[in-house]
């Protein structure tokens, strides 16, 4: 197979999947209250912390808040050997109330980590883990099931892909720890190393403490701890540092972690990081021989950039429109001002047509970057999203430019892809796409990919970078947009090499990761690793040699293999097997990209085989492998599943430590009363039970209960916008619906649908977002996803989400409140329709007196006189006239459908029908109900 050309060994790293163990709880009554990686669920609301120094033999002062949940300890140690950083998360809790409650251990692991050992110690019984082939793994945890233990999932989180997740139910007096183990490289971007450890307690811990070691053979050039955490907590860290080695220490008291002297949370909430760079002479490589592997570190320095030649493709379809658009403009006004005079470049927008602001390429002066700046700026997005037209056109512009000799022969050209979602207009079909870009596309144009949001089909644009010479990355569609983007733009604009080829000795190594690069870009780190013959390191180093089209490179790799056998032999925290685990790393990446990009079935099944060896070796977690965790006597039993598909979880269990309970236990609470109203068991028709509705493209359905009427209007929007349909600022509640487009107009128009639906419960601070692809619930910094394949709920505060079938999801607050959303799913390949939700909602006593929104003004039924029934201009509808808010309308008698029970043909409703997006059935214009964000409240009262 050709040798893959990437520029960068770790930029192309594995996005490693997070796990998120579900478990069925005891319900009744239970809230949320967050402890340092924990969520514990008590029957007692939030309140102040006490302290104490009593039934504990550790030292130090005891944190407790009203729920009798004691955090003694959090510690993350990470030690860091020539790059590769092995770093434990280990936490202990107590539940000393006396009732059972359920903490979750939540713990953000950076993308790229490689999880290889989780372990849990409840009341001094250890729970321990094995990596193991999937099915193999899947099958043990299923008969495990069978038999009645107790069993769990931990399951990937489609929308957060960095966490991991456990969640136990404890009885009174259980004390808990929690272990985690992970390795990554350190990546070097803009001539630095960046060690990034998330922190995010939730509440004050009794001994808090970070401790980094780092030991680099190189030499430290310098170690640096930014305030990533806050001004608060400057100079509580320290640093000792030595020619070789660093310590990096983070033990603030409690006192230190308090936000303020009477406050009773915690202000640790971000991430702990710590830089620094080797020393590099005038080397352009380091060269470690160890224990039979080596690593060949490549990052010259003094190169004079190259020219570079860039495209801009832009998407500007309708799911773009908002945020989204806004950090796109912010981050390209910053980009464009960084191009250097000798670039060249154009911008491409597209939506479902294809646009140019030049032609050809431009050079970049101030004249011309102002003048994209501007077209930028003034781009709206709509329509669909056509990705195969618009990378065909930045192709052909710059292949024309090679064509004519435009182009300086020792640039770089590249187009940079910035897209949030799937082709919906044009071709469609994701491999032909590749294809079509493979076949157009010169071997000396690299293709970068950004994917913003969580919709993004990352996969696709990684396989589409991956193999066009480059890398993808994902960013998601929130406030740091903008900072995410260029900080991914400047990592790949500082061109220094072209065609970069490293030549090792034949019989002397063995498995060589990569060996040819298109490109070097400047401030980044080329990493090699492979086996080596022993009996012949003295001779290697002096048969290394690279090669570039741009450059005469002197290679001084030198490798003091006695030297470094002695130097990490002295220390206690060095890890031995540095350079075989970092060979695994890159290696299982390597494999893991040849796969997307193997021709046949079977080749693609070779390289699977490959991965599944090296990762059974290494008892690391892979897409092919999970993770089972047992007690020790094999009872009770959990599965950590990264599956292959991001779009499926994966399968629901159960674990409950001390105390099982039934599957499927619903809480009293949520379980319909004879006053409450269950939008799922309610049937609208002629005589409809009371309930509002919002479906299809959309259409709204207003239920007058007491004056037996049903009213329908249409809402005729942009792709993307977002429309409040309830907005109670005095009850904390707002639920919002942001609109996607068809894949392309049908009879000269787009229709819209909604494609997301936000629920903003303010007080009970909770957010839940559905979405076409599932459903997620935020708590703070915590988020917890279900997936429309599997049945299961989760509970929050006495709110319930509950997935009742593939179509269906319930969401219940305190038994008298209740939502519907419907899930309609259309073929993939269908060349209009997308899929949508919609969303069903009986009137409700306990929103106060001020609810508005486009359905919730209605919660108060208004007086409505319809009279003069006459005949309309379709004779199959009569049209009569609508007293109503001192309005006179023509209604028009009209059928619409309720899709809760037949989500194909629906339930005929009758209804009268009010014309112009419901104009004066509604207060105000429909624009008024425009909000920014799927969780904002509107500016109307």
């Amino acid at each position: 197979m050709k040798p893959l050309a990437y520029f960068l060994v770790f930029l192309f790293a594995l996005e490693i999947r997070g796990f998120d163990l579900i478990i069925e709880e005891n319900p009744e009554d239970l809230v949320d209250v967050k402890i340092d990686g924990f969520s514990a669920r008590s029957a007692l609301h939030h309140g102040r912390y006490q302290r104490s120094t009593s039934g504990d033999d550790d030292s130090g002062e005891l944190v407790a808040g009203d729920d009798n949940i004691i955090l003694h300890s959090y510690k993350v140690q990470s030690t860091i050997t020539s790059r590769l950083a092995n770093t434990m998360v280990r936490t202990k809790v107590e539940n000393r109330a006396r009732h059972p409650q359920n903490l979750v251990f939540d713990v953000q692991i950076p993308k790229g980590a490689f999880i290889h050992n989780f372990t849990m110690n409840v009341n001094g019984i250890t729970f321990t883990s094995s990596v193991k082939e999937k099915s193999a793994a899947r099958s043990q945890y299923a008969q495990a099931r069978a038999k009645g233990k107790a069993a769990g999932i931990l399951r990937s989180n489609t929308l957060d892909m960095e966490n991991f997740k456990a969640e136990l139910n404890v009885p009174g007096g259980t004390k808990v720890q929690f272990e985690i183990h992970y390795q990554e490289p350190i990546r070097r971007k803009l001539s630095t190393y960046e060690h990034v450890i998330p922190l995010q307690p939730g509440r004050l811990a009794k001994h808090l403490e970070v401790d980094v070691r780092i030991i680099e053979p190189q030499g430290l050039h310098f170690v640096h701890v930014p305030s990533s955490l806050g001004d608060q907590f400057e100079g509580i860290h320290t640093i000792s540092k030595g020619e070789k080695k660093a310590h990096v220490s983070f033990k603030p008291t409690v006192a230190q972690q308090q936000k303020c002297p009477t406050c009773s949370s915690t202000a640790v909430d971000g991430h702990f990081v710590v830089t620094y760079d080797v020393n590099r002479d005038s080397k352009a490589g380091e060269l470690e021989i160890f224990n039979g592997y080596f690593i060949h570190y490549f990052a010259p320095e003094n190169l004079d950039p190259l020219p570079k030649n860039i495209l801009f493709v832009i998407d500007v379809s309708g799911s773009m429109w908002g945020l989204k658009m806004r950090q796109t403009v912010e981050a390209m006004r910053t980009i464009l001002g960084e191009l250097r005079s000798a670039d060249q470049f154009s911008v491409v927008d597209f939506n479902h047509n294809v646009r140019c602001w030049r032609d050809q390429l431009v050079q970049a002066s101030r004249s011309e970057t102002e003048a994209a700046k501007k077209y930028i700026e003034g781009i709206h997005p709509n329509g669909g999203t056509n990705i195969n037209d618009a990378l065909l056109r930045a192709i052909f512009i710059l292949n024309e430019a090679t064509s004519l000799g435009l182009l300086d022969p020792n640039s770089v050209s590249m187009i940079v892809l910035v897209s949030d979602g799937d082709p919906t207009v044009g071709e469609l079909k994701l491999p032909t796409i590749q294809k079509n870009v493979k076949k157009n596309i010169r071997d000396d144009i690299s293709l970068f990919c950004l994917g913003i949001g969580f919709d993004v089909d990352y996969d696709f644009l990684k396989r589409l970078a991956h193999e066009n010479n480059g890398v993808a990355q994902r960013v998601f569609g929130n406030q740091e947009t903008s900072s995410q983007m260029k900080k991914f733009y400047n990592q790949v604009s500082t061109p220094l090499l072209k065609k970069l080829e490293f030549n090792y000795p034949h019989g002397m190594v063995s498995d060589v990761t990569h060996n040819t690069f298109q490109n070097y870009f400047g401030g980044s780190e080329i990493v090699v690793a492979g086996k080596v013959d022993t009996e012949n390191v003295q001779h290697l180093q002096s048969m290394i040699t690279a090669t570039a089209s741009n450059a005469q490179l002197v290679l001084e790799t030198l490798a003091d293999v006695e030297g470094l056998d002695e130097f990490l032999s002295k220390d206690n925290h060095a890890d031995p097997k540095f350079t075989e685990k970092l060979w695994a790393y890159i290696t299982i990446n390597q494999l893991m990209a040849e796969r997307n990009l193997a021709t046949t079935a079977a080749l693609k099944r070779n390289i699977t085989k490959k991965i599944l060896q090296m990762s059974l070796d290494h008892h690391i977690v892979t897409p092919y492998t999970a993770m089972l965790i047992e007690s020790p006597n094999g009872d009770e039993l959990m599965l950590a599943d990264s599956p292959q598909d991001r779009k499926r979880g994966c399968c629901p269990g159960a674990l409950a430590v001390g105390h099982p309970k039934p599957e499927n236990s619903i809480p009293a609470w949520a379980k319909p009363t004879s006053g409450a109203k269950d939008p799922s068991s309610l049937l609208m028709g002629p005589t409809a039970s009371a309930i509002h509705a919002v479906d299809n493209d959309p259409h709204f359905i207003i239920n007058l209960p007491r004056q037996h009427k049903n009213i329908c209007f249409n809402i005729d929007s942009e792709p993307g916008a977002i429309l409040n349909l309830i907005s109670d600022a005095k009850s904390g509640i707002a639920v919002n619906g942001q609109l996607v487009g068809a894949k392309k107009p049908l009879n000269n128009k787009l229709h819209t649908y909604f494609g997301k639906i936000g629920f903003n419960f303010e007080k009970k601070g909770l957010k839940i977002e559905v979405s076409t692809e599932g459903i997620s619930l935020k708590d703070g910094s915590s988020t917890t996803s279900l997936s429309w394949s599997n049945l299961g709920s989760l509970i929050r505060r006495r709110v319930l989400v509950s997935v009742k079938s593939d179509n269906k999801v319930n969401i219940t607050v305190d038994g008298d409140l209740s939502f519907v959303v419907v899930l309609h799913r259309v073929w993939k390949k269908h060349p209009v329709n997308v899929d949508f939700l919609g969303i069903y909602v009986p009137p409700a006593s306990n929103f106060s007196s001020s609810v508005h929104g486009l359905i919730g003004q209605f919660m108060l039924e208004p007086d409505v006189h319809i009279y003069n029934e006459r005949p309309g201009q379709d004779p199959g509808k009569a049209d009569a006239t609508m007293e109503v808010k001192g309005h006179k309308l023509t209604v028009t008698r009209g059928v619409q459908k309720d899709y809760r029970l037949d989500r194909v043909f629906g339930t005929a409703v009758r209804c009268w029908f009010v014309h112009n997006s419901g104009k004066g059935f509604l207060d105000g214009h429909y624009t008024d109900y425009l909000v920014p964000t799927l969780y904002s409240y509107p500016k109307h009262p």
